[in-house]
């Protein structure tokens, strides 16, 4: 299973929010390539970005600080936040990033997502982030009636190549992840699942180990990593571990 380490980029620096709110941040580096080239020493195959100030304002405003850590490091990397036009795609992919995840887009503009996966195929993920399973969109503040299991069957039909699943109430709060949700999620649809939000603990990786078999390939980490929870060798090894290890 692959684990992809989270940098939140805010104001330019390397942060993480409690529950998506951006008056509950914390910084970890006050230059986000820092944190990549660490994590990319440590092991990393591909890393997690998020625009977050993206997210709030409805389009890339750290797109300098995501060409310096594409610049930085020789694995690939994943962006969201804000990305709600193809413009938008086409710069973020002009600086070298990998795949570009769409969110707030994929409810209020459904055109945009099928010219995009049509355009960049096989680079286009979505962002579900759902509170209790209804979806939520515009860095979390906006909430919907559609649920995550329906916008997702949807979204396979568009072309999507992968989704990222979160979990709000779990996300930054390390108190575990919500393995019956991800679960339901990947089961139902046949392109894989990332799992995001919630990971406090090897134990969590461990949880989500078996969940391959349904569709998740793999667990963005975030602050557990960088309050020092566990290391990215231990999550690797977790990543590793079998059932039957026990």
């Amino acid at each position: 299973m692959i684990i992809y380490p989270a940098i939140d980029i805010m104001g330019g620096k390397c942060v993480r929010l409690y529950q998506g709110r951006a008056d509950r941040a914390t910084v970890y580096a006050d230059n986000p390539a820092d944190m990549a080239l660490r994590w990319r020493s440590e092991g990393a195959e591909f890393l997690h970005l998020v625009d977050l100030d993206g997210a709030f304002k409805g389009s890339p405003q750290n797109l300098a600080a995501v060409e310096n850590i594409v610049s930085a490091v020789d694995i690939p990397v994943q962006l969201g936040g804000g990305l709600r036009t193809i413009e938008d795609l086409g710069r973020v992919f002009d600086v070298g990033v990998s795949r570009a995840i769409l969110g707030t887009s994929v409810i209020t503009n459904p055109e945009l997502v099928k010219a995009a996966c049509a355009k960049y195929p096989g680079k286009i993920v979505a962002g579900i982030d759902a509170r209790e399973g209804k979806v939520s969109i515009k860095g979390w503040v906006e909430d919907t009636d559609i649920f995550a299991m329906d916008l997702a069957m949807q979204l396979e039909i568009y072309g999507i190549s992968r989704i990222v699943y979160t979990d709000i109430l779990s996300d930054g709060t390390q108190k575990g992840v919500n393995i019956f949700a991800t679960e339901e999620l990947a089961a139902g649809i046949k392109i894989p699942v990332i799992a995001s939000g919630g990971v406090s603990a090897i134990s969590d990786i461990r949880q989500l180990k078996p969940l391959q078999a349904s569709g998740v390939e793999g667990v963005i980490v975030g602050r557990a990593l960088y309050e020092g929870n566990f290391t990215l060798a231990e999550a690797f090894e977790a990543a590793r571990w079998d059932s039957a290890n026990r």
